[in-house]
């Protein structure tokens, strides 16, 4: 079990009101008073972090590698992060308590994705993951009520699936499967770029049937990272694998609630200037917008969620993480440091800059 030294946290003098954010609603604003993101500090050592959603406290939990995404568990203590791809744990925490409670290894010949989310229950605990030996992608299932047991495994007929989250409906997921091959000895190296096959997936969380596979308009524009809206809009961002000089292929999709798939034309010096690679989704349910970081572009996109429609486009130097505050904007982090907050206008304002390196998500 990982072992935490209270020496070393930062504390926040807060208690954190865990069992009210672990909806996945907005409903109010204290459903959005802590945020939580993986973060590394300038020495290079990884935390988990805990941060105020006005940037003015936060805390510190060491773990020991470096993580990627996270979740809460519905109605308990509990947030769960996993290890940046290829990883092979998952940390369960009580960030409340700042107290390690389990460590789970993806097991012989499996390594995780670096994202997750449970049940409306809080019972089960999907994870997407990577069969080593054939490269099948994963959706292993596990039991937290059992000490976070392994419960089943759900074929995606697929290569490298990354960011899962779960529907309005409590019964589909919504997988973004991102075709790249890696294997753990090689570390990141991409091993299939010229046969790459990626997709955004439905399926039924009890089943594992897939519902809906749309892949994209090109077949090396890696579908990573998703969020879900009020009405079942998914909202996905791509990271093109192709040449660098290949500029204008799209970096937004958008699976319709009626289950129609587009791809959002974005003006050309913008799309232009995204490096090709997008981060971070995040959907608000208080307003008609979706956030979408683009870290090595400098910059964070905002859309009409219905339309497609650019909102605003300011310059946020690394921008990593983002997620709805609960009130129509946003708090998005960045890999320098700052906090900065997104009103409904698309206006920035830095909240607090620290001395640590944001991850590109916030849960």
């Amino acid at each position: 079990m990982l072992k935490l030294g209270l020496g070393s946290l930062a504390a926040a003098s807060m208690p954190l009101p865990l069992r009210a954010m672990a909806s996945r609603y907005e409903g109010n604003t204290a459903q959005r008073r802590w945020f939580f993101s993986a973060v590394d500090n300038l020495d290079g050592q990884h935390f988990l972090a805990g941060l105020s959603r006005d940037a003015s406290e936060h805390f510190l939990l060491p773990v020991p590698e470096r993580c990627h995404g996270g979740c809460l568990r519905p109605g308990h203590t509990q947030a769960v992060l996993f290890a940046r791809r290829p990883g092979t744990r998952l940390h369960v925490i009580d960030p409340r308590r700042r107290q390690p409670l389990h460590e789970i290894e993806a097991g012989d010949g499996h390594h995780f994705y670096g994202h997750g989310v449970f049940e409306p229950s809080g019972r089960r605990l999907y994870v997407t993951a990577n069969r080593i030996d054939d490269a099948m992608g994963l959706i292993r299932v596990y039991d937290a009520e059992h000490g976070y047991r392994l419960e089943e495994d759900f074929e995606l007929a697929g290569i490298g699936p990354h960011e899962v989250a779960l529907m309005p409906d409590g019964e589909t997921l919504a997988v973004a499967l991102g075709g790249i091959k890696t294997h753990p000895d090689m570390g990141r190296i991409k091993l299939n770029l010229e046969d790459m096959d990626p997709a955004l997936l439905l399926i039924d969380r009890r089943s594992g049937e897939v519902i809906e596979r749309h892949r994209p308009s090109h077949h090396q524009l890696s579908c990573r990272h998703l969020d879900i809206g009020p009405e079942g809009e998914v909202i996905a961002g791509y990271q093109f694998q192709g040449p660098e000089w290949e500029t204008d292929h799209p970096l937004i999709a958008r699976r319709a609630a009626d289950g129609k798939f587009t791809e959002t034309d974005l003006p050309e010096s913008l799309q232009t200037s995204l490096a090709s690679y997008t981060a971070s989704v995040a959907i608000s349910h208080h307003a008609p917008s979706a956030l979408i970081t683009a870290p090595r572009a400098g910059r964070v996109v905002m859309i009409n969620r219905h339309s497609g429609e650019l909102m605003a486009s300011p310059a946020l130097d690394d921008a990593a993480g983002a997620r709805c505050d609960g009130q129509g904007g946003y708090l998005v982090t960045s890999g320098t440091g700052r906090v900065s907050h997104l009103d409904m206008k698309g206006q920035l304002t830095t909240l607090n800059e620290l001395p640590l390196r944001w991850d590109n998500h916030l849960t």
